[in-house]
């Protein structure tokens, strides 16, 4: 590793420190007793009737919660685990030499952290994004999905569809090659992006002969000073934690992927929407993974996606601001189940300048993240529910099967109710 790299790593927020954090506790002791008020805000979002002198445990407390975790003691065990398994990693213990071991990831976030953190299996980065473009049920569904990518990204990503489109093949033949092994294990975290990649992996196994034993790691949340967004923002120690974690995927968990596969290529979206709806399902974070991709339907009052409505509303609370804070914003805090990509953001961003009367009004510029965003009069009208999206003929958009053609009845999402509407 460079300087920069080595840095970089050990300033992880989620490689927690012991002595750190009971540093952290006793200022935050201090500042309180002193009447600080972020510190007194702090502590009363854990412990509203604490006053001051504040006790050092309850200041330990405080530090677990924000953190992740339920108190000091569990504070603690976490940081020995991690302790624990980089003491394994660097003593060159190798997690999955027992057998034969291919290891499927949406992305490309933890190819290299999985061998640092003592790994030798081969790595399979399964990537095709169906939360966004369509995917159809027809042969041809990766021509099309080749098309969408190359016309959404292809420009930022400098990648012609003819390299994307072997990409997404050379993927599918990965997923097809998996029988060639004693094990796959598969590393998915709980939003939509990740869920909707791992019910078309499950389909895929549903159908092998002879498949190999099949693993899954799954996560929504891992204690740190960050919010948890995905597997790929962990340092190789955590990895290695994740690994003891892992579970045998079921015959009932390869059927439910199958299903979920074929209702999300669906044009009509109450068949995933039903699945959505089970609160039994056999995948913990399926449900409310669907939940939210059903919501990038037009609304039924104002014809926004939710990811669209909360651009407007970032814009709204916060003014002009550039692309890339916009998409800052939205991760860290407005998204409920963040599962963008920047480029995916990017895309959205500028669909919504290219209606009859455009929503956003982005300045020039060659890098996107530094072009600065603002909200139009159409944009607020929207966001204040007194003008339809889809009444402005918005560019066509697919959410997974369903098209959404302007000028046609599409499908909407009816918060309120909770429910499906064809308008």
């Amino acid at each position: 590793m460079t300087d920069s790299d080595t840095a970089a790593f050990a300033a992880n927020p989620f490689r927690l420190n012991l002595d750190q954090q009971k540093k952290r506790a006793r200022e935050l002791q201090r500042a309180f007793n002193a009447d600080n008020a972020d510190a007194l805000s702090r502590v009363h979002v854990w412990r509203e009737t604490l006053s001051a002198p504040l006790k050092l445990a309850d200041a330990q407390f405080v530090i677990a919660r924000e953190l992740g975790l339920p108190s000091w003691p569990k504070l603690k065990a976490h940081i020995e685990a991690l302790d624990a398994s980089t003491r394994l990693i660097r003593g060159g213990n190798i997690s999955d030499a027992d057998r034969r071991t291919l290891h499927i990831r949406c992305g490309n976030d933890i190819g290299e952290a999985l061998t640092l953190a003592g790994f030798e299996g081969r790595f399979l980065e399964y990537s095709n994004p169906f939360c966004q473009g369509p995917v159809t049920p027809d042969g041809d569904w990766l021509a099309r999905r080749a098309d969408f990518l190359a016309e959404a990204y292809g420009e930022e990503m400098d990648r012609p569809k003819s390299d994307i489109r072997a990409g997404l093949m050379a993927e599918e033949e990965g997923l097809a090659q998996a029988a060639d092994y004693e094990r796959v294990v598969l590393w998915f975290e709980h939003d939509s992006y990740d869920q909707l990649i791992l019910a078309r992996v499950l389909a895929a196994f549903s159908d092998m002969r002879g498949r190999p034993r099949i693993e899954l790691v799954s996560t929504d949340s891992f204690p740190g000073a960050e919010r948890f967004i995905g597997i790929g923002q962990l340092p190789p120690e955590a990895l290695h934690m994740l690994w003891s974690s892992r579970t045998a995927v079921t015959e009932a968990q390869l059927a439910l992927g199958a299903r979920i596969w074929a209702a999300l290529r669906a044009g009509d979206p109450t068949g995933l929407w039903t699945i959505a709806e089970n609160g039994a399902l056999p995948l913990p974070f399926m449900g409310a993974a669907l939940n939210r991709h059903v919501q990038e339907l037009p609304g039924v009052a104002d014809g926004l996606s939710l990811t669209q409505r909360l651009i407007l509303r970032i814009l709204h609370d916060r003014g002009r601001l550039t692309a890339g804070r916009i998409f800052a914003a939205l991760m860290r805090g407005y998204e409920p189940l963040p599962w963008l990509g920047d480029l995916m953001f990017w895309h959205i961003l500028r669909e919504m300048t290219r209606c009859a009367e455009p929503l956003l009004e982005i300045a020039p510029g060659e890098d996107w993240p530094k072009r600065e965003v603002s909200l139009t009069d159409a944009g607020r009208a929207c966001l204040d529910g007194r003008l339809d999206y889809m009444s402005l003929s918005p560019p066509e958009r697919w959410v997974g099967g369903v098209r959404l053609l302007p000028g046609a009845p599409v499908w909407r999402w009816d918060e309120e109710s909770r429910a499906l509407r064809m308008r």
